[in-house]
């Protein structure tokens, strides 16, 4: 173009804030690019492989060249091992045809949202809270209403809550759990009491639940279909089913929608990918079941050693590992800049994690978020280099 000028972009890109924890992961694989040994904390991905009947089903798939495109809303197969789940899983029955597989969890999130804001449409959601999902509320030109929550509420949103944020132009809310950065759990009776107002407000419940499975100490998760039928529900093949890279997962709508759902999946999407959904089916067998929760005990294990020892190291936690593979610390003793904290573990002593920046406003520049993605030698390891740290750090006064 002559001159350099440039394209003019929709201002709602304005609105759309960086993850800094990519930026963080891109150091530090330039410092391992350089000979340095760095230990992960900072991104929530689990470490072990796509299980074996999973792998070898996409193969089968791929070997009898099982490429095309599938039914925009998925595998008919699929959809229904799906909606098996639920029953199996909650006890609660969800038709098959209310389900429909996409690409990844961000693009049940971005078909849910496209069916649900207009401009100018309040969403409200916690902070802290996972920064794509305001940001996804942005790309319709929403506006999302930022909760402080904190470890009185297992930093949930609470009925009162509700009640207190919601104005007339108010849409609906946003729910995560087990919610990411704190990995803990929304208690049922909770869940209910939220989605009793909602409910009588005739918003909308979008209920994230892609860390279902992930569940510690005895919890089991309840989902927002059991206390609200209309709610729009979504999940993933990413976090408890080892399926991360796979780009596969699900949102479920209510009946009301499903017309709606198929035109816009076919526009955005055309379809999930093929050899994943093939892949899939075998998730939910016996086999796999076995291999996940041998893998959920291990996150267990690794959860709560790392509990207790940031607890050692001086570290503040509200709350035990529920869920997910994450803990949100506060590190207020060590100072009031958790960016510059986390820049200084990641050069001098090779550990990174993820600043509490990322995740909102509330007491955010106190906070980190370790990841037990790693592991149990790993997370050993870089307790001992943030020791190492802290021992020759000045303390605050």
């Amino acid at each position: 173009m002559e001159g350099g000028a440039l394209v003019r972009l929709a201002a709602r890109n304005e609105r759309i804030t960086p993850f800094m924890v990519m930026e963080l992961l891109a150091r530090a694989q330039a410092l391992e690019s350089q000979g340095r040994s760095i230990i992960h904390m900072e991104i929530g991905e689990p470490d072990f492989p796509t299980p074996g009947p999973v792998v070898e089903a996409g193969g089968r798939a791929l070997a009898r060249g099982k490429l095309g495109y599938t039914p925009a809303a998925g595998l008919p197969a699929l959809r229904q091992a799906i909606a098996d789940y639920y029953d199996r899983r909650y006890g609660v029955a969800v038709p098959w045809e209310r389900v429909f597989v996409t690409p990844g969890a961000s693009g049940a999130f971005v078909l849910a949202l496209a069916l649900l804001v207009e401009a100018g449409e309040r969403v409200l959601m916690t902070d802290p809270g996972y920064p794509c999902n305001r940001n996804f509320v942005h790309l319709y030109e929403g506006e999302p209403v930022l909760v402080p929550v904190g470890g009185d509420s297992n930093f949930h949103l609470t009925p009162e809550q509700v009640e207190a944020y919601w104005t007339e132009g108010t849409r609906g809310v946003w729910i995560a759990s087990p919610g990411n950065p704190t990995g803990t759990v929304m208690e049922p009776g909770q869940l209910e009491a939220v989605c009793e107002v909602v409910g009588r407000k005739e918003g909308f419940i979008l209920s994230d639940e892609i860390y279902h499975g992930l569940e510690y100490g005895g919890i089991t998760c309840a989902t927002a279909l059991q206390f609200a039928p209309e709610a729009f529900v979504v999940n993933s093949f990413s976090k408890y089913f080892g399926m991360t890279g796979w780009r596969l997962g699900w949102l479920i709508v209510p009946e009301g929608a499903v017309e709606a759902a198929m035109r816009l999946i076919q526009n955005l999407f055309i379809a999930a990918p093929t050899h994943s959904q093939y892949a899939a089916l075998a998730a939910f067998s016996p086999e796999t079941r076995e291999l996940l929760e041998q893998r959920r005990r291990e996150f267990e294990r690794r959860g709560e050693y790392l509990y207790h020892a940031l607890i050692d190291e001086g570290f503040g936690i509200s709350s035990r590992p529920e869920g997910a593979f994450y803990l949100y610390v506060d590190c207020a003793r060590f100072g009031a800049d958790c960016n510059r904290l986390c820049r200084d573990l990641l050069e001098r002593a090779g550990v990174a994690i993820t600043p509490g920046l990322d995740f909102g406003r509330r007491q955010a520049n106190t906070h980190l978020r370790f990841a037990y993605t790693t592991s149990l030698e790993n997370l050993k390891e870089g307790v001992m280099r943030i020791h190492r740290f802290l021992q020759r750090r000045p303390k605050k006064s």
